[in-house]
This record gives C-alpha cells, sequence and structure tokens, in this order.
C-alpha cells in the first residue's frame, strides 16, 4: 500500500486510520474525502477534454492498415473514457452524500462502510458484507 501524503492543511490517511470508531464521519474525516474525491473529479474532467482533443487532431490516414489501428486506438480511449464518466458520475453522488451527511454509511444496512474501505474505493456505498451479498445474489440470480 503506498503512503499518501496529507493534503495542504489535512490529515493523512494514517492519521484517518488511526482515529477512534467514535470519530467515524467527523468533520476531518469529511473534509480528507471531500478533498480526495474533488480531486478526481477534477482529473476525470481533465482527461475527458484531452480525449476530446485526441479526437478532433486526427488526422486522415490514407492507408487502411494505419486508419484501422488509429480506429481501434480511439475505441479503446473511447470505452476508457466511458469507464470514467461513469466513475464521475459516482464521485459526483458521493460529494452529495458527504453535504447531506449520508456518506460513510451502507445504503443497504445504514452501518458503517469504514474508512479502510473508503480509502480504497471512496464511492463505495456498501459495506463490505453488503456488496458481497450483493455480488453473490447476482452471481447466482443474475442482473
Amino acid at each position: 500500500m503506498t503512503q499518501q501524503a496529507a493534503p495542504a492543511g489535512g490529515l493523512s490517511e494514517e492519521e484517518i486510520l488511526a482515529m477512534p470508531e467514535s470519530d467515524y464521519m467527523n468533520e476531518a474525516q469529511l473534509a480528507f474525502f471531500k478533498s480526495r474525491l474533488q480531486a478526481l473529479e477534477r482529473e476525470l474532467l481533465q482527461n475527458a477534454g484531452q480525449t476530446t482533443e485526441h479526437l478532433r487532431e486526427t488526422p486522415f490516414v490514407p492507408d487502411p492498415a494505419d486508419r484501422a489501428t488509429i480506429e481501434e486506438e480511439h475505441a479503446l480511449e473511447l470505452r476508457t473514457r466511458d469507464r470514467e464518466r461513469k466513475l464521475l458520475k459516482k464521485v459526483q453522488q458521493a460529494l452529495e452524500h458527504i453535504e447531506s451527511g449520508e456518506y460513510g454509511w451502507c445504503e443497504e444496512t445504514g452501518e458503517p462502510i469504514g474508512v479502510a474501505r473508503l480509502l480504497a474505493r471512496p464511492t463505495a456505498t456498501l459495506s463490505l458484507e453488503a456488496q458481497q451479498r450483493r455480488e453473490l445474489r447476482q452471481k447466482l440470480y443474475g442482473d
């Protein structure tokens, strides 16, 4: 696991993890996750802008093999951006949950999701146990 530097004036991952359970989703933790989510949101929006520019700058290539390669690269880039678009939506929903006071709590059980899980996946909306149950149901019964 890589060690993350603390944001300016904020806490580090280690300090967040060291807090007692009674401090769960206190003001400092919410500020930490809000900052992390906002940075992720900026990065995703920047990537989307770069993709748009890159696709606009594509030159005409007469060779069919070269053109096919370029089209395949574009398709891969677009699939990546589509995944990022879905992640961006989750990031924005997580930021809304911070504002509404729902962030960090399992939407299925109402229990804490856990700081360690949120550090690994800041957009998580389910506790690990609830997520495992959901995945098992999907595996057994399909979507």
